[in-house]
């Protein structure tokens, strides 16, 4: 295979498990958003992960400046450092692209859009570890390819959904959007460690990975529930609002004549 083909496979394998967790996620938004949003929201998670790469070779440095286990890698701290460093990217994509976009019309899109460039983000991981991964062999590179198409793919999808929530829940208490963001970003952070937290902490690689694959079915089971509360929140405030909307056009009506 020739290593421009071969460069391609590699770019589709790791694009391909962020392409498939947004076709499920999209289905939940009941109306689409534009796709050229959501393609430069995408593009945008990728464009910015660079940063998080950076900010995680800068807390390696600060450990080994300090002599500190607060910045050592694999410890707990470190993982949390990274999530929050990671969460917070995410968000500012979606803050940079979407937030003062009129495409932003309704609570759930925060969800979506926060679904939207954390695939986007992950994919471009996917992409260097199939690189690194692929001299190993092809069968290597097919066992990493499928645990993070199931783990770390879902994972920045999951909890990158948990900060939209939150991000959600603003669109109804606009005085409290910085402290639901927070909020929302360290919530997202805690899980984010978590799971890197089990697959490292077990000696046993299959405990880890029994621990990790428990917390995301977990949540997934709950962001399912989040999307529908969310959905059932928009509709009962809008309902609220056209019940309120029509005396008032009935007393003008009542003008008019």
């Amino acid at each position: 295979m020739s290593p421009i083909l071969n460069s391609a496979v590699l770019v589709s394998l790791g694009l391909l498990p962020s392409l498939l967790w947004l076709s499920y996620y999209l289905r939940k938004d009941c109306h689409p958003e534009p796709k050229t949003i959501l393609t430069k929201t995408f593009l945008m998670g990728i464009i910015i992960s660079p940063i998080a790469i950076l900010l995680q070779l800068g807390f390696v440095q600060l450990g080994q400046i300090f002599q500190s286990d607060i910045f050592s890698q694999n410890s707990a701290s470190f993982f949390l450092w990274a999530a929050f460093a990671e969460e917070i990217i995410k968000y500012s994509a979606v803050a940079l692209i979407v937030l003062r976009d009129p495409a932003f019309d309704e609570p759930i899109d925060a969800m979506i859009y926060m679904i939207t460039a954390a695939l986007g983000f992950a994919a471009i991981e996917n992409i260097l570890v199939m690189f690194r991964i692929i001299p190993d062999g092809a069968n290597a590179a097919l066992s990493i390819w499928a645990l993070r198409a199931t783990g770390a793919t879902l994972l920045h999808a999951l909890s990158s959904a948990l900060l939209g929530y939150f991000l959600a829940m603003s669109w109804f208490f606009q005085d409290h959007k910085k402290k639901l963001v927070v909020i929302g970003i360290t919530m997202a952070s805690l899980f984010h460690m978590s799971f890197n937290v089990f697959l490292s902490v077990f000696e046993n690689r299959l405990t880890g990975l029994i621990y990790s694959t428990s917390l995301l079915i977990i949540m997934a089971f709950l962001i399912s529930i989040l999307f529908d509360k969310i959905r059932e929140r928009h509709k009962q405030t809008s309902a609220g609002a056209v019940l309120t909307a029509t005396p008032i056009k009935r007393e003008l009506n009542f003008i008019k004549k």
